[in-house]
């Protein structure tokens, strides 16, 4: 059975309430260690175990002995105590030791049988950041927090610990940095990924770190960029390698009949169900479910998901309980999700066409895959692997056929393209190059001819013919435009790193550049 764990901090707040509970004296000098703050009854942490049961309740204090051995008492429940030195509680490295120290011996031995809680209001703001940052990586939980005499869960549904965090502390964690730096061909569950640009490293160490804890990831990325490839590499990486992994393609089942195909149906549900069929869900019992094209999903199938997405009370992360079509009891199994897309979901949000809430269900890590033109240096190493197993596959089913090779110039050329179809563009070139090469290397010619038989993405704005109404400067200030926003959308809104970037002497110049063309820009790239 699952035990429901608390793990908190004792502030401030909580012993100002328990000092009203003491004699005059013992108040009085209470509160002389406490200095000048509210009481209100009965403080963050009893209210929060007033309106929650927990199987076990652990609790970090930087108090004398005396005060916490009260309070706990006053509590009226069985506590674990983790009493901590702390020699400045905003201090961030000193509470990051205390907090992983006590989370360890917490969940030591015990993964899998413990459902994790913490409860942020307690304690310092620096406090909070750093159960947040535990919580969203080493030790994954759910968070709580209380004010004036309410208690709630709370959803923390973007990655903070990857995005806010490290900013906040300043020094992130050295593991994690390790992580992201290392090439997929070093972290095991991803040697398929190939490639070893700064993109593509960081791209899998985040994906490897959400790998091994059990919370839904969304992958996001265009059309080609490899987000079922990724869907796997976590799963292998996961804890759960050994169990199934189940692929839906969301866009390509008829809408009618996704629900039947996620969930199973029962015996006689509808005309030609001759027998009880089980749904993706229950193949997928102890592994992992990719849903692909998430983005794709009608309202009333979001709805569906939604609910069992939401874990049952006192359950694991993974436990998911729904029921299948034309059944009368509901099915409980133990499915991870990972979804994908290649919409942009927050718009979609924005415009109403997808749930708001249902995003943060399944973007409770998201990885973003970049896009082939945004790792080039990467491109002869992804064409060579593709070329090596079209090689394979001709060989095995043509006797004779002899292995093609790329020339240089040929190969410069493929790096040089944008692809906009990504890898599963640039695969089919070369099937089709391969195809049609009469030598033994594919030429530049030869990918080129391959190369219009794509569909084309035009991707640098420019106009292929010159009307009567051409007004060059016009154009030349829309160039100007793009670069403006591409420099500060990738300096983060630092006015003087952009300027290094366009390489101009001093971000002077770049503030008038930007005032005189009305640029208009977004610190996280998307307009």
């Amino acid at each position: 059975m699952v035990r429901r764990v608390l793990a908190s901090w004792i502030g401030h707040a909580d012993l100002r309430a328990f000092a009203a509970s003491l004699p005059e004296e013992d108040r009085t000098n209470l509160l002389k260690v406490l200095g000048q703050g509210r009481a209100d009854a009965p403080g963050p942490l009893k209210t929060l175990l007033d309106a929650e049961r927990f199987d076990e309740v652990n609790l970090l204090a930087n108090y004398e002995k005396r005060w916490i051995r009260g309070y706990c008492g006053w509590l009226g429940q069985k506590v674990k105590l983790h009493p901590v030195s702390l020699k400045d509680p905003t201090h961030y490295g000193e509470i990051f030791e205390a907090a992983d120290t006590a989370l360890r011996t917490i969940v030591d031995g015990r993964a899998g049988n413990i459902q994790l809680n913490l409860h942020l209001s307690p304690g310092t703001p620096a406090m909070a950041a750093i159960w947040i940052l535990l919580g969203k990586t080493r030790y994954p939980a759910t968070f709580y927090q209380t004010h004036q005499g309410r208690a709630w869960k709370t959803d923390i549904p973007f990655d903070i610990t990857l995005d806010f965090v490290p900013e906040l502390l300043k020094a992130p964690d050295a593991h994690l940095q390790h992580l992201a730096a290392q090439s997929p061909g070093q972290v095991e569950g991803f040697r398929t990924i190939i490639g070893d640009s700064t993109a593509i490293r960081l791209a899998v160490g985040r994906a490897q770190r959400a790998a091994v804890r059990h919370v839904p990831v969304l992958v996001l990325g265009e059309s080609g960029t490899g987000k079922e490839v990724f869907a796997r590499a976590i799963h292998a990486a996961s804890p759960r390698r050994n169990g199934p992994f189940v692929a839906i393609n969301c866009a390509a089942i008829p809408r009618e009949l996704l629900e039947s195909e996620l969930f199973g149906y029962a015996k006689g549900a509808f005309t030609g169900a001759a027998r009880d069929k089980p749904g993706a869900f229950d193949q997928a019992d102890g592994g992992t479910l990719f849903l692909d094209e998430i983005g794709e999903c009608d309202p009333a199938m979001q709805v569906k998901l939604l609910r069992v997405l939401e874990p049952p009370t006192g359950s694991g992360p993974c436990a998911r309980v729904f029921r299948a079509v034309g059944a009368i009891v509901d099915t409980a199994r133990d499915v991870r999700i990972v979804a994908a897309t290649n919409r942009d979901l927050l718009s979609e949000v924005a415009m109403g066409r997808f749930r708001e809430d249902l995003y943060y269900r399944l973007a409770v890590v998201s990885v973003r895959l970049p896009p082939l033109r945004d790792r080039r240096q990467d491109i002869p190493l992804i064409a060579s692997h593709l070329l090596a197993k079209i090689n394979d596959e001709f060989r095995a089913h043509e006797p004779g056929f002899r292995d093609k090779g790329i020339s240089a110039s040929a190969m410069g050329f493929v790096r040089r393209q944008d692809w906009p179809g990504n890898v599963r563009q640039l695969n089919n070139v070369l099937v089709q190059a391969v195809t049609l090469a009469s030598g033994d290397a594919i030429d530049r010619a030869e990918i080129a001819a391959a190369l219009a038989d794509s569909p084309r993405k035009q991707t640098d704005g420019l106009p292929e013919t010159i009307d009567d109404n051409f007004v060059l400067e016009k154009h030349l200030e829309e160039i100007q435009r793009r670069f403006l926003t591409l420099a500060m959308e990738q300096a983060g809104g630092v006015k003087t790193r952009a300027a290094a970037l366009l390489g101009m002497q001093n971000y002077q110049t770049l503030d008038a550049q930007l005032k005189r063309l009305k640029v208009a820009w977004s610190k996280d790239g998307r307009g």
